[in-house]
């Protein structure tokens, strides 16, 4: 079930922010992911956040700011059964426009969000990183 993110919720779900992207973006140091755990945190609280809940434990999530996907979060023993494809298909009921932006690296995300209808529309260098990224968008109005 999908529900909103409750304080309470704030542990396991950094404990899936850290490793989520130690594991999807090894080509990072892990220490950058570790210091800006604060400051993610700090984000979260502020964000509208949405987590599955499969019998009372969190297995994934997804935060946004506005509509920006600023990241989607799943344990990774429950990786490939649907869960990030449900919290994104929750989040478009909720919006006609979402954007994110992904490495270029990161090709399993890249092939994930362009199967659930993004698109990029921009190509940049991530300044804290030096890794290149996407910006992808997603519209409602424009047929999948």
């Amino acid at each position: 079930m999908i529900r909103e993110f409750q304080i309470s919720d704030t542990q396991i779900v950094m404990q899936l922010w850290i490793a989520g992207n130690e594991d999807a973006h090894s080509f990072i140091a892990k220490e950058y992911w570790q210091a800006n755990f604060e400051e993610v945190e700090k984000q979260l609280l502020k964000a509208d956040t949405f987590v599955y809940d499969l019998n009372g434990e969190i297995k994934g999530f997804i935060g946004l700011m506005d509509e920006y996907i600023a990241g989607i979060f799943v344990d990774k023993a429950y990786r490939s059964q649907g869960i990030g494809r449900q919290l994104l298909e929750y989040v478009k009921q909720l919006h006609s426009t979402l954007s994110l932006n992904v490495y270029q690296k990161n090709e399993r995300a890249l092939r994930f969000y362009r199967e659930n209808g993004f698109t990029i529309v921009s190509k940049q260098n991530d300044e804290h990183t030096g890794e290149i990224e996407f910006t992808m968008i997603w519209n409602k109005n424009k047929v999948e």
